[in-house]
């Protein structure tokens, strides 16, 4: 969700003034960094989970604030839109059988919540995007109340200096002569809200923090290929994860004349392989202007020079307004100051058990990459890991990637050869149960086998639907009521039919 602010005007007083805070705050960065005190637990599993909200007739529903006073648990807050909520699920151990523990948690939540959403008139939906969401809820009316996202909307159009134009090509449907194709001009960023994600959570010491995130953006393809969910928006049938650039434009603060400088996008890959955290950190002071100039009273330098834990808040706050894929977090918990790693590229949904077999898939892949003698990232090009999240997003399980020491190659082949075999042995160096990896393990291998993801499924079941004579606004409500009705099932997407 991000940090809390208030509604506001900013002066170029407050930016300059902000500018300052931040360098201030990364040099005490830079002095905690060499000073070796970061909390270091043992890899600990923690997740959020965006959720959208529908009507019995399954059209979006604005009512998150009606929705979240029914729930009435502070695990689950606003997000960008009135038919958006998140829940925030407690981090725990990922040795043992926590994971499968974690399963049971998360169902038992979503259960109690979506009763609860049923009584003020509204249901839970999770997927990366809500398909019968139109052009017609993205006005600035149905902005969430929480101030932060009014003024995010605010800069970010200030900054851009004009409207936003939405342009993503599509990809033909099964059966179909032609692609749809989106063009269209918003005047807010709620299409961001359209694009709910599952973000996963790993605590690090900070000497191991770059060989995490190097890992994790040379994965990141193959976990959009496995795990599309995204298929459509607007009645447009565009990318299988039609997230990866629809979220990449709807918070867009260039022109097309600061695009052709090379001026680089708030929505960022990156653009090399890094050494240490510190990178991040800098990059993001150095290349984006603040979007939130807010500063506080602290002096960081005064507070660790005592001893204190400082809160950076200036930092914390510029790195929650540049949306990496794979972003560095820098936190506090019980007094003690602590570095995360915050992978972003998965789609909410669609079951329970598929987003743990995702997690499960990314925490034991990533440590056979860590682990390796010849890591992944030093055989590829960071240009290539970047054309690899690109490809996956636009064509799923039909993408081709490339791989080291393999060349082009399926997604299907790449995991089925190669990755599950690593996952499974990432898994098992973090102490994880044998029957809890072949339980999440074995979810993604039958994903592969059949090439299903959620996309994959949405997809077809619109296509049947249409052949069966349904308008596609009509397929797309059926297809969703369908969907519903899989998630509350709990079956992993692979197995179902349309």
């Amino acid at each position: 969700m991000g940090q809390d602010v208030e509604l506001r005007k900013f002066s170029r007083k407050d930016r300059q003034r902000f500018r300052v805070k931040v360098q201030q705050c990364l040099d005490v960065l830079a002095s905690m960094l060499a000073d070796g005190h970061f909390e270091v637990a043992e890899p600990k599993i923690g997740m959020e989970v965006e959720l959208n909200l529908v009507d019995e007739a399954m059209q979006p529903a604005m009512a998150n604030a009606e929705v979240l006073d029914a729930i009435a648990n502070p695990d689950f807050q606003t997000e960008l839109g009135q038919f958006n909520i998140e829940i925030n699920l407690a981090p725990r151990p990922l040795r043992g059988d926590h994971i499968r523990d974690l399963e049971r948690d998360v169902r038992r939540s979503l259960n109690s919540a979506d009763e609860r959403a049923r009584s003020v008139g509204s249901r839970l939906a999770m997927v990366g995007m809500l398909p019968t969401l139109t052009e017609q809820q993205f006005e600035h009316k149905w902005i969430s109340a929480n101030a932060r996202y009014d003024l995010l909307n605010q800069q970010i159009f200030a900054a851009r200096g004009e409207d936003i134009e939405l342009s993503i090509p599509g990809v033909r449907l099964p059966g179909q002569s032609q692609a749809d194709e989106l063009s269209v001009i918003c005047d807010t960023i709620l299409p961001e809200a359209a694009c709910t994600s599952v973000q996963l959570h790993l605590q690090l010491a900070p000497e191991s923090f770059a060989a995490h995130w190097n890992a994790a953006q040379a994965l990141a393809g193959v976990q959009v290929a496995l795990a599309a969910n995204s298929p459509f928006f607007a009645g447009r049938a565009l990318w299988h994860e039609t997230r990866i650039p629809m979220f990449e434009q709807a918070t867009d603060t260039r022109p097309p004349e600061l695009k052709n400088q090379g001026v680089r996008p708030r929505v960022w890959f990156g653009e090399r392989w890094i050494t240490s955290i510190f990178d991040l950190f800098e990059e993001n002071s150095r290349y984006f202007p603040a979007l939130l100039p807010i500063c506080d009273d602290e002096d960081p330098r005064a507070m660790f020079d005592s001893g204190e834990v400082p809160s950076l808040s200036e930092l914390k706050l510029h790195n929650g307004t540049v949306y990496r894929w794979n972003r560095p977090i820098y936190d506090i918990a019980d007094g003690r100051y602590h570095l995360r790693l915050e992978n972003r590229v998965l789609s909410a949904g669609p079951s329970v058990i598929d987003t743990l077999a995702d997690a499960a898939f990314y925490y034991g892949t990533l440590r056979s990459f860590v682990d390796a003698d010849r890591p992944v990232w030093t055989q590829m090009s960071f240009d290539a890991a970047n054309e690899n999240l690109h490809s996956a997003a636009r064509s799923g399980f039909s993408a081709r990637l490339y791989w080291p020491e393999v060349g082009w190659v399926s997604p299907q082949e790449l995991v089925l050869r190669r990755l599950l075999p690593m996952a499974h042995a990432g898994l098992e160096a973090h102490g994880v149960s044998a029957a809890v990896r072949d339980r999440y393990l074995g979810v993604i291998e039958g994903r592969a086998l059949r090439q299903q993801s959620g996309s994959g499924w949405q997809r077809e079941a619109v296509v049947a639907r249409e052949r069966a004579g349904d308008s596609r606004e009509q397929a797309l409500a059926g297809m969703l009521a369908d969907y519903l009705v899989n998630m509350h099932h709990g079956d992993p997407v692979h197995t179902w039919s349309w």
